[in-house]
């Protein structure tokens, strides 16, 4: 009989050790949710903060310029009307551009100071709508071709980086250029640059 309770209790104890070891294998893993709007710098890359501040402050400088107040009165007091043309991403960095052009959509349309048409990829897939709902939809509902509202301006730009590395030390440099162009006269009615630059130390770290 003590043989077997013996038996079990080393059985016992051999479960539950394998158990515990099979809970620890996952590495510990943990996920915190945190706010979405926080600052999170894990690799020191380009990330969603950098994205979001870039727009907001550079969209705000733009409409804070003289050239806003000089069309609104060309307009007979109405909002100029913008679309975004192609923000390239010259970084060597994979970033995401669509993002960044959604922040400052965003940041246009918030800001109650202009009008916002849909970019060209955008329009065509309108178009396409209301091309289909021709002889397909009731004459009442019916949205007629031809009505678009046209832009005033067209706001570009690009995304660089320069890097400097010595060792396990890294300084990387970005730079935001944005420009809003008169559709009309092809004239550049404000330029703009945002600068970020990180410095990101990789410690050596002794095992």
């Amino acid at each position: 009989m003590n043989k077997l309770l013996k038996t079990l209790a080393i059985c016992s104890i051999a479960f539950c050790s394998a158990t515990f070891f099979t809970a620890c294998s996952d590495g510990g893993k943990k996920v915190n949710r945190i706010d979405a709007n926080s600052t999170t710098d894990l690799s020191g890359a380009w990330n969603d903060t950098d994205s979001r501040l870039v727009a907001d402050e550079m969209i705000n400088d733009c409409l804070n310029r003289p050239w806003y107040n000089k069309m609104t009165a060309e307009l007979s007091g109405n909002n100029p009307t913008v679309v975004i043309g192609k923000v390239k991403n010259k970084s060597h960095e994979h970033i995401s551009v669509e993002t960044f052009v959604n922040d400052m959509q965003r940041a246009l349309i918030n800001s109650g100071m202009v009008d916002f048409v849909a970019g060209a990829a955008e329009r065509a897939e309108l178009r396409a709508e209301v091309a289909d709902q021709m002889g397909n939809v009731t004459e009442e509902t019916r949205v007629e071709a031809g009505q678009e509202t046209g832009a005033n301006l067209m706001l570009t730009g690009s995304i660089n980086t320069i890097i400097d590395q010595e060792g396990s030390d890294q300084v990387i440099f970005y730079q935001v250029d944005l420009e809003l162009t008169d559709l009309k006269t092809h004239k550049k009615v404000w330029i703009g640059d945002k600068k970020i630059k990180k410095y990101i130390s990789k410690a050596n770290v002794k095992m």
